[in-house]
């Protein structure tokens, strides 16, 4: 029986015989071959990749080599986790990666214009330094994180700034505002499950307007003078000030000194006059001689030249002092 007969198609005129399976096997190989391609991938260093199975998440695997179900199945979805991103408001560094990291400049100046507490304009520049903690919030809880996080730090910068005056915000409240400001942004992004970590928000160039910008120059230099001159008094106060106490504390350790010494005199003078009184009782006449002769001894050195005359006496005769003028050998004459 032919193939005509038996109803099988018959093979084109020029066809080899086996051809067509040829072509099947080659298929088949490519077919393997794909499949084997699209079940490898590997994720960064960096990242991390979420795999979702027919659109459901199945697993978040580490950097590396991985294998996945091919021809679409699985798919992953890599997210760089280990990265620090930022986003900067009222400015824009050129070359950035992020499209978020910055507006237009056209916004730019929107964006840094803040009104304070006291009803006072000031053009504040911050940035905000985040990380992806959470792959799987990230990817899918939030419709574009990166973009709700900007509508967030304005928001949650400019409540910092209008509970506070325009001095504060340029001068001593920049660090009260950074801390802040990181604690409310993160407890934001935490409820609404953005998988994100605030790691810090820095203010940059805090300005008033230009139009004001030459008087709160002059203020800030005022302000700045006062604490000069404050600081100048306070230093000399602590130099006098410790320099006079302990003057005074000298002059009154001396003062303490002399009167236990004076003390401790008078004291001695008591005792040496009790000891004279209880001899004088026992003696008076020979006590009173050795008084009067102690104390012609002790004055009497003191009195250097004498000349007694009488009352009487109408001149004085110079006289030579024979013991000063004469030699030792005179002395022995003269004797």
């Amino acid at each position: 029986m032919t193939r005509k007969q038996s109803g099988m198609p018959s093979m084109p005129a020029g066809v080899p015989p086996g051809l067509p399976q040829m072509v099947a096997g080659g298929l088949v190989v490519l077919l393997i071959g794909y499949a084997v391609m699209t079940s490898l991938y590997t994720v960064s260093t960096e990242s991390q990749a979420v795999v979702l199975r027919f659109g459901k998440i199945i697993k978040t695997v580490d950097p590396g080599l991985h294998w996945k179900l091919p021809l679409g199945i699985d798919r992953q979805y890599p997210v760089e986790v280990r990265r620090q991103l930022k986003q900067e408001f009222g400015f824009g560094t050129a070359g950035a990666t992020n499209p978020w990291q910055a507006t237009e400049p056209s916004s730019q100046e929107a964006e840094r214009s803040i009104v304070t507490g006291d009803l006072n304009a000031a053009l504040v520049e911050w940035v905000v330094q985040y990380r992806i903690d959470d792959p799987e919030q990230y990817l899918f809880a939030v419709r574009n994180p990166d973009a709700t996080l900007r509508h967030l730090s304005e928001s949650v910068m400019r409540e910092m700034v209008g509970d506070r005056t325009v001095d504060e915000v340029i001068t001593i409240g920049r660090q009260e505002i950074e801390a802040q400001a990181v604690v409310k942004l993160q407890e934001v992004t935490r409820s609404y499950g953005m998988g994100l970590k605030i790691d810090q928000v820095q203010l940059k160039n805090v300005n008033p307007p230009q139009k004001v910008q030459a008087s709160f120059n002059e203020v800030n230099q005022a302000q700045q003078e006062k604490e000069s001159a404050i600081n100048v008094a306070t230093g000399e106060y602590n130099k006098v000030v410790p320099r006079a106490k302990g003057q005074a504390d000298q002059k009154i350790s001396a003062a303490q000194g002399y009167a236990i010494k004076r003390v401790n005199e008078a004291e001695g003078d008591v005792v040496a006059f009790e000891a004279l009184l209880t001899e004088y009782l026992k003696a008076p006449d020979v006590t009173r001689r050795r008084i009067y002769l102690e104390t012609m001894a002790e004055v009497l050195p003191t009195l250097g030249k004498t000349v007694i005359l009488d009352e009487d006496a109408k001149g004085l005769l110079p006289l030579l002092n024979l013991g000063e003028t004469m030699s030792p050998v005179g002395r022995e004459g003269a004797r």
